[in-house]
């Protein structure tokens, strides 16, 4: 198991590095961008917006994404705090491109929560924009690796947390 752990942990670092290693000022102010799509207050008015019918035909997808989106935070406050994986460290020359909001990394918040409001969504709309939004959740999980404060697997365990949570949610009926 601990050879697995290792492995793991250097292509988590190799892919990160791949990505870092790619940065261009243009992108750099883009992928701030596109991570704050996933803030707290962003992703939780968003949520609430839609929850409280300010789109009718969204209302039922809104409240599905309020529980995703509480629920899988929760998820992410009790795993960061069972693996405590520290943030990636950054080689000389580089730095993180973003204020981080705690020094664990494992799994990402930002990622979690563009999912979590994301999947119900994508559910609700027709395919174009489906694709949309699950393209703009996608590239914020995207930008925590590319900004440097999420290894990839980091990412890949928000977006599968948002999507048990979702299929929870889902069997619940709630």
């Amino acid at each position: 198991m601990t050879a697995w752990i290792v492995r793991l942990g250097a292509a988590d670092e190799r892919l990160l590095r791949a990505l870092l290693i790619r940065r261009r000022p243009l992108l750099d102010r883009i992928m701030r961008g596109i991570t704050h799509l996933a803030d707290a207050p962003v992703a939780i008015a968003l949520t609430l917006i839609l929850a409280f019918g300010a789109v009718p035909s969204l209302q039922a997808a809104g409240i599905r994404a309020a529980w995703v989106l509480a629920l899988s935070h929760l998820g992410v406050e009790i795993l960061k705090r069972v693996f405590t994986r520290e943030r990636p460290r950054m080689g000389t020359g580089m730095a993180w491109l973003v204020t981080v909001p705690d020094r664990f990394s494992f799994p990402s918040g930002h990622a979690t929560a563009a999912m979590s409001v994301a999947l119900p969504l994508a559910l609700a709309l027709p395919p174009a924009g489906a694709t949309c939004v699950m393209a703009v959740a996608f590239l914020v999980g995207l930008s925590r690796c590319y900004l440097g404060v999420h290894y990839p697997g980091d990412v890949a365990a928000g977006w599968t947390l948002s999507l048990l949570m979702h299929a929870l949610v889902v069997a619940l009926a709630l």
